[in-house]
């Protein structure tokens, strides 16, 4: 039985362009997801399911390999992740691997920590009623407290009107996906498992510092910025 990293990386990203071999502190930022999950050691495979020739080059280049290109069927804008995972793993399957636990690792995850996959893998043995476990991170400001605009931003409507008057202090923390990687078994990721937003999950929850996701331009230069600042009070190196 073999533990299998897969890192989905197609090549149409539209809000940031060829965002997932876009250079980030001076190499693509998929290398980061490749060299983090090498260096967990949890995996004998470090697999890059893409449908672009040059992203595919790039994987390799960093360590990774490429069994297989994906389907243009498996690479819109509308496919999920799990439909690209449970692929790969019946892909690899197809290919006479026996496959324990897998981990979907996303291309641009610059600040993840290898860590903390470890962790997660630690927790799956230590739960074996859990199916999955994936990155958590708590938000910065009482969600309950938030509101919604009109389209012309004139009316404000609170989502949970009871909870303005709470304190921040007396209202549970809540969390949300730090969209980091998720881990489970090749059974669960087959199965669905319950889902990995489930109580059949266990939640890895990481420090903001480490937690930007990267959807425009705007998000780069933050993550940017936070993998700079971490380089200099020596939290992460320059090569991890």
């Amino acid at each position: 039985m073999i533990n299998v990293a897969v890192i989905p990386a197609r090549g149409g990203s539209k809000r940031i362009p060829r965002k997932n071999i876009k250079l980030f502190h001076g190499k693509p930022i998929i290398a980061y997801s490749i060299e983090v999950a090498i260096k967990s050691g949890l995996f004998d495979k470090v697999i890059v399911s893409t449908d672009d020739d040059e992203i595919a080059n790039i994987a390799k280049k960093y360590g990774a390999i490429v069994p297989f290109m994906r389907p243009d069927e498996l690479s819109d804008d509308f496919t999920g992740s799990n439909d690209v995972i449970v692929h790969a793993i019946k892909a690899l399957q197809n290919q006479g691997d026996k496959i324990n636990y897998v981990g979907c690792l996303y291309p641009t995850s610059p600040l993840l920590q290898h860590q903390y996959i470890l962790e997660a893998h630690q927790a799956l043995i230590e739960n074996p009623n859990k199916n999955f476990a994936f990155t958590v991170n708590k938000f910065s400001y009482p969600v309950q407290r938030a509101f919604t605009l009109e389209s012309d931003e004139s009316i404000v409507t609170p989502i949970n009107p009871n909870a303005l008057p709470k304190r921040s202090q007396d209202l549970p923390d809540v969390y949300h996906d730090a969209g980091q990687f998720y881990l489970g078994t090749a059974n669960s990721f087959l199965s669905g498992g319950g889902g990995v937003f489930s109580d059949k999950s266990f939640p890895v929850v990481l420090p903001s510092y480490l937690v930007q996701d990267i959807d425009n331009e705007v998000d780069w230069l933050t993550a940017e910025l936070l993998f700079e600042a971490m380089l200099k009070r020596n939290i992460i190196g320059s090569s991890l």
